[in-house]
């Protein structure tokens, strides 16, 4: 009877705790499908001395993160760009009523957050204030060259002529050697090294064609970048090419000596007529002199 006993006590402890883990999984979906607001309005930032306090997501965000797992699930097989897709639709169609305890919440978290930077802000020494301020404008100009040069995508600007060595590598990279891309990359570099002159010749046409290509696709690039006002974009050299004035012939060049010589006899003989003029006057004031 004891073995007997001892099954039934160890079947009923497997029972509970399958009953315990049930429980668990049930809370935790429960919770899931719950708004965030519901069960973390303001996340707390302990850990200040490892770097500074993160910046909370909006409403919009907090949506996103509640409903993405719940559309996962549901839809297995969609890329995660249609689901967030979907679930932006579906933001857009809440009314603001149910848009408000997704607001409130980053409210909430945005007050917090104020607080702890505050905090953190005065715990570093000065030689940490300026690093991070020189941090700062390195990100800022990070994100200005990204815009810039996504601007510049979006606007058909040519690409940049490749080197020799890049049109060898973008036609033998697939057979190179090595399982990845440094690998590959190391040993396209050996190859390029150990080739001789006249085979690299090949490639350094190519790279010429290709600089003759870039000089011709920016030539019209810029001209319909004038067109539509966007003079911003053009490079300096073309702008300071526009600006010379035009070169002088030779008999341009004759014309204007002439035109400086004529000026210069011309101002050579008003100074003559004026001392002569004033010689003049001061004779006759010396013989009214000696008369009187």
């Amino acid at each position: 009877m004891a073995p007997f006993s001892l099954m039934t006590a160890s079947v009923s402890l497997l029972a509970k705790t399958f009953n315990v883990f049930s429980c668990t999984s049930s809370l935790a979906s429960c919770t899931r499908v719950l708004p965030a607001v519901y069960i973390n309005p303001v996340k707390y930032l302990t850990s200040q001395a490892s770097g500074p306090p993160k910046r909370p997501v909006n409403g919009y965000m907090r949506y996103v993160l509640q409903q993405q797992p719940v559309m996962t699930r549901q839809n297995p097989d969609i890329k995660s760009v249609d689901i967030v897709r979907k679930i932006a639709q579906q933001w857009r169609a809440l009314s603001p009523e149910q848009k408000r305890p997704f607001e409130e919440a980053s409210l909430q978290a945005m007050e917090q957050f104020k607080v702890d930077f505050q905090l953190y802000q005065g715990q570093l020494t000065p030689a940490q204030v300026q690093q991070q301020a020189l941090e700062k404008r390195q990100r800022m100009a990070k994100r200005k060259a990204i815009r810039k040069k996504r601007e510049l995508t979006n606007l058909g600007k040519p690409k940049r002529p490749r080197s020799p060595f890049n049109i060898f590598m973008s036609e033998h990279f697939e057979e190179a050697r090595g399982t990845n891309t440094q690998a590959k990359m190391k040993s396209l570099m050996e190859d390029w090294k150990n080739m001789f002159s006249h085979q690299k010749q090949v490639y350094t046409q190519l790279a010429e064609d290709d600089k003759i290509r870039y000089k011709n696709e920016m030539k019209s690039w810029e001209e319909h970048m004038v067109e539509i006002g966007r003079e911003d974009l053009i490079r300096g050299q073309t702008l300071s090419t526009k600006k010379k004035p035009a070169a002088k012939t030779p008999l341009a060049r004759k014309g204007t000596k002439k035109a400086k010589a004529v000026k210069a006899t011309a101002t050579t003989k008003s100074g003559t007529t004026r001392k002569t003029m004033t010689t003049s006057i001061s004779t006759k004031s010396v013989k009214s002199t000696k008369k009187t």
